[in-house]
């Protein structure tokens, strides 16, 4: 289990830009030492033909938020949720994670306190510190902060957890009625009348205090939020840019990645600028977005698909590589299998992994195919079987 070394033959390796039909791959040192055609080194393992892919890396995942908040008013144990959650990551193929974790409080100051997920991310952060300092986690975790622009007191939360965690993403968001993934106000009612229980009217009057606090605060916090992102060297997402002017103004702030663009021309005009486009697993394996914004594969078949992040159902990220090649022709299985490995990798400045190239990190998942359907044998983190 702790050995980092491996030899295996009769694989199918999925490089950056082919695929080896039938290969073997060689690790040493958690490394990746040597690979080829053909029958592999005397001792090589048999793989039975399975395919051989680089670990995924994931970007935004908020799939902790159930592990520790499974229910209304039920908050569990921050490690028992960590590692519950770290294992299903692992067990979905991936081998790097950045947990997104939200800062900004749906709740005013002036109304009744109710402990929220957004007043737990510190903990949750402490915990998730804790476990991979103590090499409990089977995946590497790195911390997406996810922040929420209106919200009174996402500046001052947001440089609280900066004082205590290193961030390696930040992503802006704004989940204003009537503008980016909430275009359609009706489709909002109908996600709110299920999670908050509530009459029409009380929805309708939480609209129009959303939009009332857009208009007052959206602009100095996005500013502020950019300027702590720079001044620390993180790198900045823009999340659900719907707009011409929402994309030139992530152009303005430095915006690495492009999260869920939910318009064609949003995602071409981020993707043209240089701005990697993020797309949702489930959108693909789904066949549309459940908030009739933009499907995904209409912007991989544009060119304009960059990315696929798993969001909030873990094993979809895998998924969803499998499938995009039979959905979109234009695209082969290196090009569909880059966009959970080695772009977001680059997206992020991860350079030692992503890809089956000499010296890089053997972060490797075995997958056997049932019918269609990729099924995860084996992970191997660093050359570390993990599951």
């Amino acid at each position: 289990m702790d050995s980092n070394e491996f030899l295996a033959e009769n694989a199918r390796l999925v490089l950056s830009d082919r695929v080896i039909e039938s290969g073997w791959i060689a690790v040493a040192d958690g490394m990746i030492a040597a690979f080829g055609e053909g029958k592999g080194p005397a001792g090589a393992a048999d793989l039975k033909g399975d395919t051989i892919i680089p670990g995924l890396i994931e970007l935004h995942t908020d799939h902790l938020e159930p592990h520790f908040n499974p229910r209304p008013e039920v908050f569990w144990s921050p490690m028992a949720a960590v590692l519950a959650y770290d294992s299903q990551i692992a067990a979905s193929g991936i081998t790097t994670v950045f947990d997104s974790l939200r800062v900004g409080d749906d709740i005013e100051p002036d109304q009744p306190k109710k402990k929220s997920f957004s007043t737990e991310v510190f903990e949750l952060a402490d915990a998730l510190k804790a476990a991979s300092d103590s090499d409990l986690t089977r995946a590497d975790h790195h911390l997406h902060l996810r922040c929420e622009v209106c919200a009174w007191n996402v500046l001052s939360d947001a440089e609280a957890f900066l004082s205590r965690h290193k961030v390696d993403l930040i992503s802006l968001m704004d989940h204003t009625p009537g503008q980016r993934q909430f275009r359609d106000i009706e489709k909002l009612l109908v996600y709110w009348r299920r999670k908050l229980s509530r009459p029409d009217e009380e929805l309708l009057q939480i609209v129009d205090k959303r939009v009332e606090l857009h208009q007052e605060r959206a602009g100095p916090h996005r500013r502020g939020l950019v300027e702590l992102a720079q001044r620390h060297g993180i790198v900045l997402a823009s999340h659900d840019d719907a707009t011409l002017e929402h994309v030139e103004e992530a152009i303005g702030d430095g915006a690495a990645i492009a999260e869920f663009p939910t318009t064609v021309e949003a995602a071409r005009r981020s993707h043209e600028s240089g701005i990697r486009v993020l797309m949702g697993a489930p959108n693909v394996v789904r066949g549309g977005s459940h908030s009739g914004n933009v499907k995904a594969t209409e912007l991989a078949e544009g060119g304009y698909l960059d990315i696929l992040s798993s969001d909030y159902i873990p094993a979809s990220l895998i998924m969803a590589a499998f499938m995009l090649p039979s959905m979109v022709p234009s695209i082969r299985l290196p090009e569909a299998i880059r966009t959970v490995t080695l772009n977001p990798a680059l997206a992020t400045g991860l350079n030692d992994r992503g890809e089956i190239a000499l010296g890089k990190r053997a972060d490797l998942v075995r997958v056997a195919m049932a019918d269609d359907h990729p099924v995860v044998r084996a992970v191997l983190r660093q050359g570390r079987r993990v599951v």
